[in-house]
């Protein structure tokens, strides 16, 4: 639990640099957002593990197909990734890159989703009675 702490305090203390520096040299802020990001991932890594066992595990309880998790798992992957991107975007002053990058991913996911969709229809079909 004092990982969440760790995080915050990395979180802020990225905040107040940023807000400092950024009068100052404005293209070290960015640098400094950027830095402070990527260091809470490397925080998070050991826990993104612990996930995706977990997956594996359901993934052999469930017997389901293994490729709709790991569609699953993409989706995630991807939706972390471009709210990562679009907050960097509107960190740098581009609120409306941002907001296209995010019409981008969701577009993307649900895309992706299509097969979970129609694996779920599916199975209720076949639960229906004929």
């Amino acid at each position: 639990m004092d990982i969440i702490f760790k995080i915050i305090a990395v979180g802020l203390m990225t905040c107040l640099a940023t807000i400092i520096i950024k009068p100052i040299r404005s293209d070290f802020s960015i640098i400094i957002a950027i830095a402070g990001g990527l260091i809470i991932l490397f925080m998070i890594i050991n826990y993104l593990t612990d996930v995706l066992d977990a997956f594996k595990n359901i993934i052999n309880i469930s017997g389901l197909n293994s490729n709709l998790y790991k569609l699953l798992l993409k989706i995630i992957g991807v939706g972390y990734l471009i709210e990562f991107t679009a907050g960097i975007c509107i960190d740098t002053g581009n609120q409306s890159l941002g907001d296209k990058v995010l019409l981008g991913g969701k577009i993307i996911i649900m895309v992706m989703a299509l097969p979970i969709v129609t694996s779920i229809l599916e199975i209720i079909m076949e639960l229906l009675p004929s």
